[in-house]
């Protein structure tokens, strides 16, 4: 155990958030996305909420602050404008623990899958509610 370290960042998450660079992306799935299949290593974190697990991630870790959109999200299928309850609560976690909260941006499913192929990772979580995935492009420490 550490001080000061969520218990939700496992070692090999802690390991994963360390090791990425700037401009580095994670996927945070929920329990139906194929995180294994998609390409990038998976860790699984099954006894989590995507929420929880978004919580944590961004404890430790910073936002991309030079780009618009550093946390994306999955549309809709078939309704592209409506918010989730998965997605809005992530909205309302990176603007109460991100140290630079931005908007969430939905991306059509099949390109949101495309991006998530060139992640640095996926935290396959035990998330059920529909859409509970998000993408976030790592920033830097000042």
């Amino acid at each position: 155990m550490l001080r000061n370290i969520d218990p939700i960042l496992s070692p090999d998450l802690l390991h994963t958030l360390r090791a990425m660079g700037h401009g580095d992306e994670i996927v945070i799935a929920d329990a139906n996305f194929p995180g294994t299949s998609t390409g990038p290593d998976c860790i699984r974190a099954d006894g989590s909420s995507a929420s929880d697990v978004l919580r944590a991630v961004l404890s430790v870790m910073p936002l991309d602050n030079f780009v618009s959109y550093p946390a994306l999200t999955m549309q809709v299928v078939g309704n592209p404008d409506a918010v989730p309850d998965a997605v809005a609560d992530f909205q309302r976690i990176i603007n109460e623990t991100a140290d630079n909260p931005a908007d969430v941006q939905g991306l059509e499913r099949f390109a949101f899958y495309d991006r998530a192929a060139t992640a640095y990772a996926i935290v396959q979580t035990g998330e059920r509610r529909l859409y509970g995935n998000i993408i976030l492009k790592k920033g830097v420490i000042g």
